[in-house]
């Protein structure tokens, strides 16, 4: 075993751990979460789970409820920490939106982040080896959040031949043209702008990225980042025009937060269930 769990409890016949193992990636110890369903059958797939700003390997797995409808499957559930933590990089913890919780999933190149802050392959490679090897898992999709939702996107259709299925909760789809976007490719890519669209949806939706299977969105119309940060009409929008297979439900009322997440987490994973058959 390549990890060391810190705490286990009994959750719908299965079990969720919280664990941490050391990164080749990002030369760091890195936290997460997992749900094991009941093992009556061997565990088949997972689905990665990415979550947003400022959240830790704990916030979906204890809010999100998605226990109840993975229990008694042949899939799991990871949830890694958003970042590497606690390195004293000057200017890591001063704001939510950068550095510590907020990696935005991609491989930093700038002089202070680009030794730990590699989290796009932290994803692509550790975690899906740590599943192979650990957890005898075959089969992955991938889903997030908001920051995690971009991440979800992002990397889902770079590494297309990898993961079954993609769906995101209020993405950031277009951060090359949002705020929150800006400052973090800015901080963790440099000034080079285009070098930032390798890591946007829309951009790579542009450049010709599809994935065999649909593509799910679910979006609340009373969340108070739609539409200025999150810009879910601009990939809308480049679907249409380029052929992107897209579904993007509009939740009138519904906000950003986990109570939107656990409203609607049921036909999420339903989703990620019916490609990793």
């Amino acid at each position: 075993m390549s990890f060391e769990i810190i705490k286990r409890y009994k959750t719908f016949d299965g079990e969720t751990l919280f664990c941490q193992h050391e990164s080749q990636s990002t030369k760091t110890i890195m936290k997460f979460s997992v749900y094991l369903p009941d093992k009556i059958e061997k565990i088949e797939s997972a689905i990665i789970w990415l979550s947003g700003l400022t959240c830790t390997e704990e916030n979906f797995i204890t809010k999100a409820g998605a226990q109840k409808y993975l229990s008694h499957t042949k899939t799991m559930i990871i949830c890694p920490d958003t970042s590497p933590r606690g390195l004293g990089i000057p200017g890591e913890d001063d704001s939510y939106d950068f550095g510590s919780g907020a990696s935005f999933y991609v491989n930093a190149t700038t002089e202070n982040y680009r030794d730990h802050y590699q989290m796009y392959d932290y994803i692509s490679l550790d975690l899906l080896k740590l599943l192979r090897e650990d957890f005898g898992v075959t089969k992955y999709s991938i889903m997030g959040h908001s920051m995690g939702g971009h991440g979800a996107l992002m990397i889902g259709l770079k590494e297309k031949d990898l993961f079954h299925s993609i769906s995101a909760f209020s993405p950031i789809v277009n951060p090359v043209e949002c705020a929150w976007g800006k400052k973090a490719f800015n901080g963790y890519l440099g000034s080079n702008e285009e070098g930032w669209k390798s890591y946007d949806t829309c951009e790579l939706v542009k450049s010709g990225a599809k994935h065999k299977n649909p593509i799910l969105i679910d979006q609340g119309l009373q969340d108070e980042f739609y539409p200025d940060q999150l810009l879910t009409k601009n990939l809308e929008s480049i679907a249409i025009e380029l052929g992107l297979d897209l579904q993007v439900y509009y939740r009138e009322g519904y906000d950003h937060s986990y109570y939107f997440i656990s409203s609607f987490i049921e036909s999420h994973i339903q989703f990620h269930l019916n490609y990793l058959k």
